[in-house]
């Protein structure tokens, strides 16, 4: 016959101290805290139908389709109905002060680092030979050649070579500065870029 295993609440906060979790286990804690005294401060209050959203994207988010996968998912968090709202009720909480303390400043933020919101989808084949980049460069504003074709015949990667060098949609952060600046000065899509030279290679964009 097995023996029955207790855990107590005290076993429970050792072993958070054990496994370096209490910090964070604080953190939250204070954090949940003063949401809600600014929140009480500010006057927000949450109405019952931003509740049951809120509830329903968390439901959707765990995949929770039926009630009694719910109710399962509550057990083994070993949540109660009345904790469960609780948690809901302290995220829309933190939503809604974040957009009362600041949604006027949004704005001015974006107009101040839209640089870091604007993407770009390249292509992009790299090269040894910057003559033979320039060749290729020149054909294709002649229409001699196609990015396709030359993807299929310098690019070495079978699936970049099968994408056409297809590079997806990335931020200005996300490319080399010398190949940021070419692509973001562009004003027209599906353009080709005058190939740049790097320490990789020389890129056909």
């Amino acid at each position: 016959m097995s023996k029955r295993l207790i855990i107590s609440c005290e076993d429970i906060i050792h072993n958070i101290k054990l496994s370096y979790q209490f910090p964070s286990v604080v953190e939250a804690i204070a954090t949940s805290k003063i949401i809600s005294d600014a929140a009480v401060e500010a006057g927000i209050q949450v109405q019952p139908e931003e509740l049951q959203q809120a509830g329903d994207r968390v439901r959707f988010a765990n995949k929770l389709v039926k009630a009694t996968d719910t109710w399962a998912w509550l057990k083994k968090h070993h949540l109660s109905l009345d904790e469960f709202e609780q948690l809901i009720r302290i995220n829309v909480l933190s939503s809604k002060l974040a957009h009362h303390l600041f949604s006027k400043q949004v704005e001015t933020f974006f107009f101040a680092h839209q640089l870091n919101y604007v993407a770009a989808v390249t292509y992009e084949v790299v090269l040894d030979d910057r003559d033979l980049a320039l060749e290729l460069f020149y054909a294709l504003q002649e229409n001699e050649i196609s990015f396709p074709e030359i993807a299929r015949q310098y690019i070495q990667d079978p699936e970049l070579r099968r994408t056409w060098g297809y590079q997806g949609i990335r931020y200005r952060q996300d490319f080399r500065p010398e190949i940021a600046t070419a692509v973001f000065a562009t004003t027209t899509p599906a353009q080709i870029i005058k190939p740049i030279v790097t320490s990789i290679g020389v890129h056909l964009i």
